[in-house]
């Protein structure tokens, strides 16, 4: 995989680079709630720009269908960008049409552009190899180089990240050579003890990395909505908490296999159980109860790992050499439900290992509960990416780099 400092030896001064960046960041009402993956491109767009490139920003933005669509602009992305770069940066209001095309004809050398959101086109998610093509060709024509820097959509073969990379010199951009390296520490060049955190709402997102993982974590902990189907497994009452039951199955192999691979499998062993979902707007105080994770009432769901748990979960983080941590482990967006998740981000701040997060809902977290993200190893820009590279998939945009 040819690199960005590579790119950037051959000279790039005059050329028009485009960057496929992941500027998907969370928007309330039009305001950006969390800038860390504009952040994270930003090193890439400022070499190729001080070298005098002509830089064009492509990115998605949530999950327009194939059509403009104001909620999904990339209009206040480029506008950050713009702040944090600390100089003026253009904005196309469509991807290959008449505004894209005169904004990027008037970029100057060490210029900046943001072209709209490259969804709001429907060859940029089609499955239809052709369809995908043809809008290839058009961003192509754009633009003389390629760098490949929107590691949180390295796992979709979309234009822009699969075919748009065959019909231009291409390299790969800071943030995915960092990412690669980091997720090849959780599997080729792995540290021991190796602890791996995975939480969320569903046990059907993280089937394919608990399978890949049972051959190499020594230990896996257990929370977020996902535990329920495991302690249901194990023949505990869950009450109303979320529980997939076409996948206890599943789990209950997972955990045998766990047993015989002697692979330490935790699950909680208190919750914080409600009757009532909290209310994530106005973060009015929640009525919950703590209660052992075998005796969840009926009429209760679960929300957040209880005290018990989090002081396990860190005493078997405490010694590890190696941690992955993928989804909260409780409604964290409420106060009231946010200690899980904060436990465990505190746990990894004070262990010694090499510590990962693995994007998505837990960057969030991370960055929501007030850490400092230079307290761990790392954290990871793409949640889906991260896992599926775990899973040993092959990830369309990185073949492409590669190609």
């Amino acid at each position: 995989m040819k690199t960005i400092d590579e790119l950037l030896a051959e000279g790039v001064n005059g050329k028009r680079v485009f960057v496929r960046a992941d500027l998907n960041v969370p928007l309330a009402e039009g305001t950006i709630t969390d800038d860390g993956r504009i952040r994270a491109v930003l090193p890439t767009i400022a070499k190729l720009a001080e070298a005098g490139a002509r830089v064009i920003v492509a990115s998605h933005l949530g999950r327009p269908k194939g059509a403009p669509d104001p909620a999904f602009s990339l209009a206040p992305a480029a506008a950050r960008l713009g702040e944090l770069l600390g100089s003026d940066v253009a904005f196309a209001t469509d991807t290959v049409g008449s505004s894209a095309k005169e904004t990027v004809a008037a970029l100057t050398d060490g210029k900046v552009a943001v072209i709209e959101n490259l969804r709001f086109n429907p060859g940029e998610t089609s499955k239809d190899d052709a369809e995908r093509g043809a809008f290839a060709d058009e961003l192509a024509e754009l633009a003389d180089l390629y760098v490949g820097d929107g590691f949180g959509a390295v796992h979709r073969k979309h234009a822009s990240v699969f075919d748009l990379p065959a019909r231009l010199p291409h390299a790969a951009g800071q943030l995915i050579a960092t990412e690669v390296g980091v997720l090849k520490k959780l599997t080729d060049e792995v540290k021991r003890p190796y602890v791996v955190v995975l939480g969320g709402a569903k046990v059907s997102d993280k089937l394919a990395v608990i399978d890949e993982l049972l051959g190499k974590a020594d230990r896996l902990l257990i929370g977020g909505g996902m535990a329920y189907t495991f302690l249901h497994a194990k023949g505990h009452e869950v009450g109303i908490s979320l529980l997939q039951k076409d996948q206890v199955d599943t789990v209950k192999e997972y955990m045998a296999r766990a047993e015989a691979g002697g692979v330490e499998l935790v699950l909680p062993v208190d919750i914080l159980a409600s009757s009532d979902f909290p209310d994530l707007k106005t973060k009015a105080p929640a009525e919950y109860t703590t209660v052992d994770a075998d005796k969840i009432p009926a009429d209760k769901e679960g929300l957040d790992i209880g005290p018990k748990t989090r002081e396990l979960y860190a005493s078997k983080i405490a010694d590890a050499a190696t941690v992955f941590w993928n989804g909260p482990l409780g409604v964290f967006e409420h106060p009231d439900y946010a200690g899980g998740t904060r436990a465990i981000a505190q746990a990894l701040v004070d262990s010694d290992a090499f510590t990962v997060v693995g994007g998505g809902d837990s960057a969030a977290a991370v960055r929501t509960l007030g850490f400092d993200e230079n307290a761990f190893g790392h954290i990871s820009t793409g949640g889906g990416a991260s896992l599926e590279y775990l899973e040993g998939k092959t990830l369309p945009g990185l073949a492409a780099l590669e190609g």
